[in-house]
């Protein structure tokens, strides 16, 4: 589960989140509707 990540693990997460949170809103989108996402850079 993702709270049980360690907080330094959790900041990065949340970080990469802000910086595509619109590309995951389309990718949930497109996924929802059956469609393939779009890759996302990993987080680094």
């Amino acid at each position: 589960m993702v709270d049980s990540l360690p907080r330094k693990q959790m900041r990065l997460v949340q970080a990469w989140i802000e910086l595509y949170q619109e590309s995951l809103m389309i990718d949930w989108k497109l996924a929802v509707s059956g469609q393939e996402p779009f890759r996302i850079e990993p987080l680094r």
